[in-house]
């Protein structure tokens, strides 16, 4: 199951990827927006990252404008590693090195064509398992002292 999660500014990208799960045979959930009107990105990324975090969606995929704000909200719940992909190439990297369960997309930065390319890479691309990349996203994950 993969988790969705927009913003007004990436409703018309999440509504193109969410046909193109469709046609694909993947199960997905809408954690919204529902429609273009102005919304607050961080209620929907956090929607979305939690349901990865506990367990319920395996991946997610949030969206707005430019990616950035949804991403550093999603980054916020504990397990999520959220990576803001441009190219099929980061997402294949972030999959590969960093094991990311979770991809942000900018509607203004991404064609729905391209971002559809970005999904299909970073859903087909398993993680190397490498001991140097095991060890540092232990690192990534440890809790930071103040």
């Amino acid at each position: 199951m993969i988790a969705l999660g927009s913003d007004h500014g990436g409703f018309e990208l999440k509504e193109a990827v969410m046909e193109h799960l469709k046609k694909r045979g993947l199960e997905y959930k809408d954690y919204g927006c529902y429609d273009t009107g102005s919304c607050d990105y961080p209620v929907y990324g956090r929607a979305a990252a939690k349901a990865v975090a506990s367990g319920e969606c395996e991946k997610g995929i949030v969206i707005c404008t430019t990616g950035i704000g949804i991403s550093i909200t999603a980054n916020k719940i504990p397990g999520v590693r959220c990576a803001l992909c441009t190219s099929e190439e980061l997402a294949r990297m972030t999959r590969l090195h960093n094991d990311a369960n979770m991809l942000a997309l900018g509607a203004s930065v991404v064609s729905k064509e391209l971002a559809c390319r970005i999904v299909d890479t970073f859903l087909d691309t398993g993680f190397s398992n490498e001991e140097r990349h095991i060890r540092r996203i232990n690192l990534i994950e440890e809790k930071s002292e103040k």
